[in-house]
Formats: structure tokens, C-alpha cells, sequence
């Protein structure tokens, strides 16, 4: 029978539990089912998963349980196994969350935790939640986790805690509220009578009321000294002599009944224990496994080891039920400390590495590299972890164990890692992959030193230059974050020259790479190649983050070519990918998304993608992927007439990029403040920043603005771009440049031939951006006769549309007049009627009252001829 291998430590406790129930305990329990947790603090073998046995048998409620051991330290393991343990009571629980918790970079905890509580909010039905065996925590992310749970726990949910000690969690503050139950050592030990329960209904003792007095004195009720001791005296033929001549406290005593108990084992269950004893989790073919013929003659076993299991379960030997079928199981944690403090004693160091070799073997048959990994560290095997490390076709770092690669890497002299250079690039890659660059140049440099003196031979020639490849890699990497293109360029191709074929993992990443500095240097063509390719590799061998950047990279490039409904929907599925809470790397899709709906127009949307772009991109340290989004609200921000608060968040940028040294960013920038100060009527200011940019486009709509239309014209024309956005947006220009020439008939065969590259992708706010001009070129072209339902759909637009920008003085104003109000208020000084405006203006004579009244709410008047004093007075005429 194939024993399957759990991916979650849980424990069902049986529907009649052999233990003696005790109704004082049950009831508090009980009652402190409308509080929000429940602290069951004791120590060791005080019988507090006992008591959860006897409570959860007599609770209505469902219960998921989770085991805690050392593994849970590591954020990913804790919640993988939380959300695991949580389907027991809805099935669906965390579908979402799984994929992303394989990849490499974990979400604020908050963020999952704040899952956890949606998810469980929407279950009808009171459950309990038992973390068991929480004092083996002690990362303070955990902690503080599960103190924001507590905080906003559901109703439906309570919460047990069994620990050795007292959790770091907020226990005072839950006292004065009375949200917490309390049991204590104090509580849990054996009365007389229980003792006496215990002893004879459980583990089949007849003991006078005498002995049963004694033996509760001294083990002081202790319940794993009761239990110890009645196996010690199962083995006595006079029971009262036995009690009589033991005494000392349960510290003490307890290494003296282990030691009669392991004593009255056969050699073969002893042999059994004393080996299995390194295991945290133990099904019997794993046992087989170790136990297996040829080791020194020490462990053979002539019993299977699903045999012994129920063996050791049947005789209360200390041993844990892990699931329902009785597959998995663990040792007692006291028990299994005292096992391997004595295996260590009588089969010595060389026997135990051994056993963790085997252990090794067996969970990496199985397909359990990372905990073939544990072992092999365990066994002190530097070359086993080190060839697990490296993994079968996809690292272990990229397989959600960074933290106890590098842990393990700490630990390692320099010595050790100087033998097997390799290493060096592994430990700066899990250095990347947490995004610390601190440190990582040192690593490679490190690296090198070691190849100097590393051994010779073909085998050992083919890793070396593999080392040498990868060092290459990261390094291409480093350049990445800094948009260095030529660097990424020449580290890459040294990548690939030097990797071996068969590492896939590095040289998708380098290809990537490739494709990111062609797409920097502006080669789309190229950027693309690299990025597909990237893409189909990463599909194939399960790199999930190069699938993500892949189609990242393939994302912006459908924008650049105005393909806008297919790279939202290649932004969509990085979204899928990117996981529910997302990982970090989804702020560029969010990013991406942002930019398409704000030229579909639809600037709520645009805004909601924008807010999530700069709330994840926080998550990164040292990147500019935060300053990118609030250059985009920047720009969001103007078509919303925020022209100041669009200014302020431009100069934190601004300052932002050039105290971190972001240059790439600082072109970005200067393009959306040359547009708040042409708003703003500042068309020096303007002129300056696009000319000490290089911003051609720029430049051209300052010339524009100042009435240097030959200007604007020869500028445009010399920016014959093959780029399809610059085009576009070249050509929108071009038309407004020709149409104040004149040339009407040329200005609308432009504009003509701009919306017909607009229309497939829905281009609405490159139009409107530009203001009254366009909105002019298309209401005569409309005119001409010339109609569609896109054009019709642009117009409708303008028609609501705040046009143009500000003017000067617009800081004497409450709020500043937009573009389409100060031409309304220029007709109005000449005289025209509202009636002849609308007419003028294409507009429907509801929509000039409205600008009527705007106008005198900014100027602060009443009448028409007072709006046109004010406005002379101000400047505005």
C-alpha cells in the first residue's frame, strides 16, 4: 500500500479519546467559547494535547488543528500549513494563496493574514482553530500575525493555543477585555481520583488507593510522569515497592522512568526508536528506510515499520497520530528529545548522519527535495545539500526554501564555500531573490577568488564554467535594477556563453535579462524575441517570476504598439499569476493597467490601478517602481483639473529620483511638468525643462502654446519615429501644427490618418490631452461630412471634457479656469450671446450655462459684465 506524503502536519483527535475526561476543564473550556482565545500554557507533558482530545470529542464544533514544530519559523511553511489545515473546515479555504506561496518572495503578512480573515468571514458555521505546540515559534513576523488575527477575528472563529510557555502576543490588553480563557499547569495536574481514573481505565493498572495517593504526590500530577511511570511499572511484579522507591521531582524523575521504559522494549523496538527518533514525522516506508539491512548490523529491524507504529500507538508509547488513516505520526516532543540525546550516546554522531542520509534518500525519491535538504544539513553532507540546492531543473530558491538555504549558507565558514564556488553565487542569488543588494558584488567577487584554486577535470571544468556563467547572471541582474542596458547587455551574452546547456532556471533568467536592455535601448523587435522565448521557458520548467517578467516585458510592448486590448489582457493574467494577495512583482501590471484605462478614459479605473501600483511597489527596496507610479497619478491627476497637487507629488518625485540616483526616471518626470506648466501659463519654465530633457514631443507643444507653430512643425517632422506610440502621438501634433498654418486640408487628412492607428486600440485621451485644437480639427471634419462612430465617440468626450489648461494668475483664483471656460469667457467680453456660443463652440446651450456659472463661481461674481471686469482686472483678457 503506497503511503501518500502529507503536505500538512495536522492532528484529528479520535471521536472516543482514551483518556480520562475530566468535566472541570471541559466546562471552562466550554464557557471560553465566547471569548476570542484560549491559552492552554504548560509544561512539557503536562497533557494539553490530552486535554484538547477531551474537550474537541464533546465540542459541536468543528475543529482544525495544527501541529507546530520548527519548520513553522519560516513565514511561508506557517502559512502554507495554516491555510492547509483550515480546509478541513471549508474545503476551498486559500486556493488562492497556494501558488504564490511556492514563489520565492512572500507579501506582507498583514496581507495574508487580512486573506485569512475575508475567507473565514464568509463561513457560516463556529469552528476552533488549535495551534498546537506554540512555544516552538519564534520569529516575531508569526507573533505578530497572529496578534493582528486575534484583533479582527470573526465572530464564527475561536482560537486555541497549547504552549510550553506564554505566547508573545498582547495577552494582558485581552484579559482586562475578557476575550481570554486561561489554563495553567496548575489546572491541568492529575487530582487523586483522576490519577487513580487514569491509571486503571487507561493504561490497565489495579492500584490501591494508597499507591494511587503516593504516585500522584510525587509525579505532583504530572500527566506524562504518570504515564511513564505506569509503563515502568507494568514490568514490576511488586508495583507497591516500585512507587515506594522512587522520589525527587518530575525533572528528575523522568530521566530514571525513560530509561525503565526503554529498558522493558524489545532490542527491536528499541532499535526502532533510537533511529527513528531523527524524524519530525515518521509513515512506515520512511522507517523501512532507515531501518533498512546494512548499516554496520545496528538497525536492521525484522518488522515492518507501519508494524511498529501501531505497535508504540497501541501501547501509549508516546507517539502522535498525525491524520486519520494512521499514516503519519510523530513522537511525543519530550520523548523524542530524550531518544535522540540517547542515540546520540550509544550509536554516536557517524550513526546519526547516517540516519539522515537515509532519511535524505528517501524524501528526495519521493519528490520531497526540500525536506531531503533538512537532512542532508542535518547530516552535516555539504555536497548533497549543495547538489539539492541546485535542485532538478528549478533551484530550491525558486521553490519557496530562500530562508533555510540561507540559513544554511550562513553557517558555512568561508573555507567551505571557498571549496565549492558555486555556493558563492547560489548565496548572492537567495541575496537577489529577498532584495538585498548590499552584499551581492562581495559574494561574486568571492566566487571568483574560489575558481582561482578549484579543482580540475572534465566534470569538475563543465561546473566550474557553469559557476562562471551564473556569476555573469547576477551580475546582468544587478544591472537590471539599475537600467544599465550596455552592462546587461555584455554580462548576459558572458552568461550564455559559459552556462551549461542544461540550466535552464539561469540562462531563462539571462535571456530575459537580454530582452529587458534591448527593450531599454528601444530595439522592440529584439525585446520581444527575447521575452517570448524567456516566456516558453519558463512555461516549460515552472519558473514562475520569469513567467510573470516575461510577459511583463511582452505587456509594455503591446502598449508601445498601440495594442491596448491585448496587453490589458496579458497584464490580467500576470495578475492571475501574481496570486491573491499579490506578490510585490504585480505592481507593474497594475502599472500597465493604470495607463490603458486612462487612455480608454475610464480614470477611475485608471486611479484604483494606479493607488495598487504605488501601494505594492512600496514592498521593493531600492527601485524607482514606486516613483514610476506617482508620476503616472501625476499625470491622472491633471486630467482631473488637480494641477497643484499634481505639482507637489512631481517635486517629491523629482526630489525622490535624484537623491536615490534614479536617472531613468527623471526624463518621465520633466514630460508631465512641462504639462503642468504649460497649464499653469509658465511657457519659460516649460520651454527650459523639454529642451534639458531632450523631450522633442515636449518641446513641440510649447512651441505650440507660445505661437512657434514653424517651429513646432520642424521639430515633429524631424521626429519621424517608426515607434507606433511616439507616432501617434507625433502625428496628433502635426495636425494641430498644420491647422494653425492654415492649411486646413492637410491639418485634416493628419488627423485622419491618426485616428486610423488610434481606433483598434480605442485611443481616447491622446486626443483629448491636447485640448480645443483637436476638439476644433474634428468638429470640421464632422462638418465636412466625414462621420464614425469613434469620431462621434471623441466629440462626445470633448463635449464633457474639461479642455485646454490653465492660464496665468490662476493663483488669484479660488480655482483656476480651465481651458474650455476662459474661451467661453472671450466670447463672452465680445458681446455673443449664449446661444451664439454654442453655436460657435459645438456646444448644446445647457452646456454654456454650465460654463456660465462655473466662470462666475471661480471669478466670484454674479453677472456677465462683472465676470469680464474681473477677469481684465486678473489678467484673463
Amino acid at each position: 500500500m503506497t503511503i501518500p506524503i502529507i503536505s500538512t502536519k495536522l492532528y484529528i483527535p479520535p471521536s472516543r479519546p482514551n483518556v480520562v475526561v475530566r468535566p472541570r476543564l471541559i466546562e471552562r473550556m466550554n464557557e471560553g467559547l465566547h471569548r476570542k482565545l484560549t491559552v492552554i500554557s504548560a509544561s512539557a507533558g503536562s497533557g494539553k494535547t490530552t486535554l484538547l482530545s477531551e474537550w474537541l470529542a464533546c465540542c459541536d464544533r468543528p475543529v482544525a488543528w495544527l501541529s507546530m514544530d520548527e519548520g513553522e519559523n519560516d513565514p511561508t511553511c506557517f502559512l502554507t500549513y495554516l491555510f492547509a489545515s483550515l480546509q478541513s473546515i471549508a474545503t476551498s479555504m486559500g486556493d488562492g494563496v497556494f501558488g504564490f506561496l511556492q514563489s520565492p518572495q512572500l507579501p506582507p503578512m498583514e496581507s495574508m493574514i487580512a486573506t485569512l480573515i475575508n475567507e473565514v468571514s464568509s463561513i457560516q458555521n463556529h469552528f476552533v482553530l488549535v495551534l498546537d505546540d506554540y512555544h516552538v515559534i519564534k520569529a516575531g513576523p508569526i507573533d505578530q500575525a497572529i496578534a493582528l488575527l486575534i484583533e479582527r477575528m470573526p465572530p464564527q472563529m475561536h482560537l486555541v493555543i497549547a504552549t510550553r510557555e506564554d505566547p508573545r502576543l498582547p495577552l494582558g490588553r485581552l484579559r482586562v477585555r475578557d476575550q481570554l480563557t486561561e489554563v495553567r499547569a496548575a489546572d491541568l495536574r492529575f487530582t487523586s481520583s483522576e490519577a487513580g481514573e487514569f491509571m486503571d481505565q487507561v493504561m490497565g493498572l489495579q492500584l490501591s488507593r494508597k499507591d494511587i495517593t503516593l504516585l500522584e504526590s510525587r509525579t505532583e500530577g504530572w500527566v506524562a510522569g504518570l504515564q511513564l511511570a505506569a509503563l515502568s511499572i507494568k514490568g514490576q511484579s511488586d508495583a507497591s515497592s516500585f512507587i515506594q522507591s522512587f522520589g525527587g521531582s518530575h525533572h528528575f524523575v523522568v530521566d530514571y522512568l525513560v530509561e525503565e521504559v526503554l529498558q522493558q522494549q524489545s532490542a527491536n523496538v528499541l532499535t526502532f526508536l533510537l533511529s527513528t527518533s531523527i524524524l519530525d514525522r515518521l509513515c512506515g516506508p520512511l522507517c523501512d528506510a532507515l531501518l533498512d539491512s546494512g548499516l554496520e548490523g545496528h538497525l536492521a529491524s525484522s518488522s515492518s515499520g507501519q508494524e511498529i507504529l501501531e505497535y508504540l500507538e497501541q501501547a501509549n508509547l508516546f507517539i502522535v497520530p498525525l491524520d486519520s488513516a494512521r499514516h503519519w505520526y510523530r513522537y511525543h516532543h519530550l520523548f523524542g528529545d530524550l531518544l535522540r540525546t540517547r542515540l546520540q550516546q550509544s550509536m554516536g554522531a557517524s550513526i546519526s548522519a547516517e540516519l539522515h542520509i537515509r532519511a535524505s534518500e528517501w524524501y528526495e525519491d519521493n519528490g520531497q527535495e526540500i525536506e531531503a535538504f533538512h537532512h542532508a544539513v542535518a547530516a552535516h553532507d555539504i555536497e548533497r545539500a549543495a547538489r539539492l540546492v541546485e535542485g532538478k531543473g528549478v533551484p530550491l530558491l525558486f521553490r519557496g526554501a530562500v530562508a533555510p538555504v540561507r540559513n544554511w549558507l550562513d553557517s558555512l565558514s568561508q573555507e567551505e564555500l571557498d571549496a565549492r564556488p558555486s555556493l558563492w553565487a547560489i548565496y548572492a542569488s537567495s541575496l537577489l531573490l529577498v532584495g538585498q543588494t548590499t552584499g551581492v558584488e562581495q559574494k561574486l567577487q568571492s566566487a571568483e577568488r574560489a575558481l582561482q584554486g578549484a579543482e580540475q577535470g572534465t566534470e569538475q571544468d563543465a561546473k566550474n564554467l557553469d559557476t562562471i556563467g551564473h556569476i555573469a547572471a547576477i551580475r546582468a541582474t544587478l544591472a537590471v535594477s539599475k537600467h544599465e542596458a550596455a552592462t546587461i547587455i555584455a554580462e548576459s551574452n558572458r552568461a550564455l556563453a559559459y552556462l551549461h546547456p542544461d540550466n535552464l532556471p539561469v540562462r531563462t533568467a539571462t535571456i530575459w535579462s537580454l530582452g529587458y536592455a534591448y527593450h531599454l535601448q528601444g530595439d522592440r523587435a529584439a525585446a520581444s524575441k527575447a521575452y517570448t522565448e524567456a516566456l516558453s521557458n519558463s512555461q516549460l520548467i515552472g519558473h514562475v517570476i520569469i513567467t510573470i517578467l516575461a510577459s511583463l516585458g511582452l505587456g509594455n510592448i503591446q502598449v508601445q504598439e498601440n495594442q491596448l486590448a491585448l496587453a490589458a489582457e496579458t497584464f490580467l493574467q500576470v495578475l492571475q499569476l501574481a496570486g491573491d494577495p499579490p506578490m510585490a512583482i504585480a505592481c507593474e501590471a497594475h502599472l500597465g493597467l493604470a495607463r490603458i484605462f486612462y487612455e480608454w478614459d475610464d480614470l477611475e479605473a485608471a486611479e484604483r490601478h494606479g493607488q495598487q501600483n504605488v501601494l505594492l511597489a512600496r514592498q521593493f527596496a531600492d527601485t524607482d517602481r514606486v516613483i514610476a507610479g506617482e508620476v503616472f497619478l501625476a499625470r491622472l491627476m491633471l486630467a482631473q483639473g488637480k494641477v497643484s497637487g499634481a505639482a507637489a507629488l512631481l517635486t517629491k518625485a523629482d526630489h525622490l529620483a535624484r537623491q536615490h540616483n534614479y536617472g531613468n526616471q527623471i526624463p518621465n518626470i520633466a514630460d508631465v511638468q512641462v504639462l503642468v506648466q504649460l497649464q499653469q501659463g509658465h511657457l519659460e519654465a516649460a520651454a527650459h525643462l523639454a529642451e534639458k530633457n531632450g523631450l522633442i514631443i515636449s518641446q513641440a507643444r510649447v512651441h505650440l502654446a507660445k505661437g512657434n507653430t514653424i517651429l513646432a512643425l520642424r521639430l515633429l517632422e524631424s521626429k519621424r519615429s517608426e515607434l507606433k506610440d511616439e507616432q501617434l502621438k507625433s502625428t496628433v501634433l502635426m495636425a494641430v501644427a498644420l491647422h494653425w498654418l492654415g492649411d486646413k486640408a492637410k491639418a485634416s487628412q493628419i488627423l485622419l490618418g491618426a485616428l486610423t492607428m488610434a481606433e483598434p486600440g480605442g485611443f481616447i485621451r491622446t486626443f483629448v490631452d491636447e485640448g480645443t485644437p483637436v476638439n476644433r480639427l474634428l468638429c470640421e471634419v464632422a462638418a465636412q461630412g466625414i462621420r464614425s462612430d469613434y469620431i462621434d465617440k471623441l466629440l462626445a468626450v470633448f463635449e464633457a471634457e474639461v479642455v485646454g489648461r490653465v492660464v496665468p494668475s490662476e493663483n488669484t483664483l479660488i480655482e483656476p479656469l480651465s481651458g474650455r471656460e476662459l474661451e467661453v469667457l472671450k466670447l463672452i467680453a465680445q458681446g455673443l450671446s449664449n446661444r451664439q456660443i454654442s453655436e460657435r463652440l459645438f456646444l448644446s446651450l445647457s452646456t454654456v450655462k454650465g460654463h456660465n456659472q462655473h466662470i462666475f463661481d471661480k471669478l466670484q461674481v454674479k453677472r456677465r459684465t462683472e465676470a469680464v471686469a474681473q477677469a481684465r482686472k486678473l489678467g484673463l483678457l
